[in-house]
């Protein structure tokens, strides 16, 4: 059965692949880093592995880079939070950096 493989280096993700765990009893890889198994359910290692996340061995955990200043990291889950939570109203919002707020999209 295939699985997901990030590459890992300097704690960075830099290239996931699909692949039979066998495979990697032949690969030759002579680059820096490591294999880490990813799941695209997140049920390993909190979150699935992309290209720019940064893989934190404490926590056994892939991370999304930070998007904006203002948001802190979820400890159990690794994702990034904003200060305030999105608005459930039904309407659609971006996140305003410079207020640190939702704003309303207009149509």
């Amino acid at each position: 059965m295939s699985r997901y493989w990030a590459k890992v280096s300097n704690r960075v993700v830099e290239q996931v692949i699909v692949a039979e765990e066998s495979f990697f009893e032949t690969f030759v890889d002579n680059s820096v880093g490591q294999w880490i198994e990813t799941k695209i359910d997140g049920s390993i290692r909190k979150n699935y592995a992309g290209v720019g996340f940064t893989y934190d061995a404490v926590r056994d955990a892939f991370i999304a880079p930070k998007i904006f200043d203002s948001w802190v990291l979820n400890e159990d889950t690794c994702q990034w939070e904003p200060p305030t939570s999105y608005p459930n109203d039904g309407n659609d919002y971006d996140w305003d950096e410079t207020t640190t707020s939702w704003v309303l999209i207009e149509e």
